[in-house]
């Protein structure tokens, strides 16, 4: 019987011990990002095999991606996704590195994103899309980017309340408006298009 609370204080001692052992390696990865130390980000990733590049912060959860689209460093963005940075990856909020690059107005970053096929579509705890950060801050230039990469206009948040709903309120006849209701009408015809037999 005594050896019992012996064996479990050594468990005790032992798992926040092998816990930090696993945390430790991508810790100082998600380090030498914020430091923009690349020599050892490459020493990290050098390992084969490793899944490294998508580590997240355990306080946050936010990924490499994360910390160099806070910063809008486009060089390091090309870098991680060129390693297999997950583009998608979110935070614990349910933010990307796409609804932060939209919601900083960094054009550059959301088209590069756009382009690695980030989906445009995600959203975070609130139900906000990037497309609604767009239309928030009023950039049609991304509005139409993430139109184009296929953005829904009709997603609404946990208001209820769509990107157009958000133009309709700024502005019932403005070029935002009209861009969107565009979009709307072309992806109400594609989800009525009926291919094949009809039963």
């Amino acid at each position: 019987m005594a050896a019992l609370p012996a064996l479990a204080a050594g468990l005790a001692v032992s798992s926040p011990a092998m816990a930090q052992a696993g945390f430790s390696e991508g810790y100082k990865f998600l380090e030498a990002v914020k430091k923009k130390d690349g020599a050892k980000v490459e020493e990290a990733l050098l390992e084969p095999s490793s899944q490294i590049i998508n580590s997240r912060d355990v306080t946050t959860g936010e990924t490499a991606l994360h910390i160099v689209t806070a910063r809008r460093d486009l060089t390091w963005l090309n870098y991680l996704v060129s390693h297999g940075a997950n583009v998608n990856a979110a935070d614990d909020h349910g933010r990307t590195p796409l609804e932060m690059a939209v919601n900083l107005g960094w054009r550059e970053g959301a088209e590069f994103l756009l382009e690695q096929k980030a989906s445009p579509d995600p959203s975070n705890d609130a139900g906000e899309t990037p497309l609604i950060y767009a239309v928030h801050r009023k950039d049609l230039q991304l509005v139409k980017a993430l139109l184009q990469a296929g953005a829904d206009p009709n997603r609404a948040d946990n208001s209820g309340r769509s990107a157009r709903d958000y133009a309709a309120l700024d502005s019932k006849t403005g070029p935002m408006t009209s861009v969107l209701d565009e979009y709307a009408a072309k992806n109400k015809k594609k989800a009525q298009a009926v291919y094949g037999p009809v039963m």
